[in-house]
């Protein structure tokens, strides 16, 4: 399950545009005739993300995303639909305008472990990423900050290994960090009828994906859901 994509050694792109709830259901009807649906969907076509974000007393993550810098960090802890049993430590980072992404598995008494400050037993442990998430907490004094829940729809085409995502329903849990808990209280960090659109790919982006991307009323932005969640505090 969540199958692990080959990433290009180059990076990624994303482009980020937030779009209708309208506009997102004409491309959507689009997109089916070109391209294919990911198969780790659920049967209405889309999966709950939750994520937990981390950053310090001073906001380090959060100011540098909100500033733009060409060369960032950010780590999370992610699962899918309330599943513990599949959690990945993941860490997104930014060079000049190339998205990577790295990420491996851990426990969910891991997690808790990381929650309650008894870090120790990372610093030597044999997943790189988990030492890296070490020293930044360490050096920077991250921790786990809040939780963020969205609905994911994706759609994946091989040429340019282009994937388009709409995320929609993003929550927040302002600065609860209970990742586990299925019953944490979340609220609507987002307008009710805009929905996220995501365009990930390697090198370029096949014409007739272009074409169809051509929607009416559509933003260029950011629209970091970490960003959104923290726009109440």
């Amino acid at each position: 399950m969540f199958k692990k994509r080959k990433e290009s050694p180059k990076g990624r792109r994303e482009l980020k545009h937030a779009i209708t709830k309208l506009d997102c259901f004409l491309l959507r009807n689009n997109l089916r005739h070109i391209m294919d649906i990911d198969p780790h969907t659920n049967s209405d076509g889309k999966y709950l993300i939750r994520s937990v974000y981390f950053d310090n007393s001073e906001n380090k993550v959060l100011t540098e995303k909100k500033e733009g810098h060409f060369n960032r960090d950010k780590f999370h802890v992610r699962l899918y639909n309330h599943q513990t049993y599949y959690i990945n430590l993941e860490k997104k980072s930014k060079r000049n305008n190339a998205t990577f992404k790295d990420k491996c598995r851990m426990t969910p008494a891991e997690y808790e472990r990381i929650k309650i400050g008894d870090i120790d037993w990372m610093e030597d442990d044999q997943r790189k990423l988990i030492r890296d998430l070490y020293t930044q907490m360490v050096v920077f004094q991250l921790k786990p900050i809040t939780v963020v829940d969205y609905e994911r729809e994706v759609f994946i085409y091989p040429y340019g290994n282009v994937r388009i995502t709409f995320d929609s329903s993003i929550k927040t849990s302002f600065r609860n960090n209970d990742l586990l808990n299925p019953d944490l209280a979340m609220v609507e960090a987002l307008e009710p009828d805009i929905v996220i659109l995501e365009v990930k790919y390697d090198e370029y982006i096949p014409d007739t994906i272009k074409r169809l991307l051509r929607v009416s009323d559509r933003r260029l932005g950011t629209y970091s859901k970490y960003h959104l969640s923290r726009m109440y505090g």
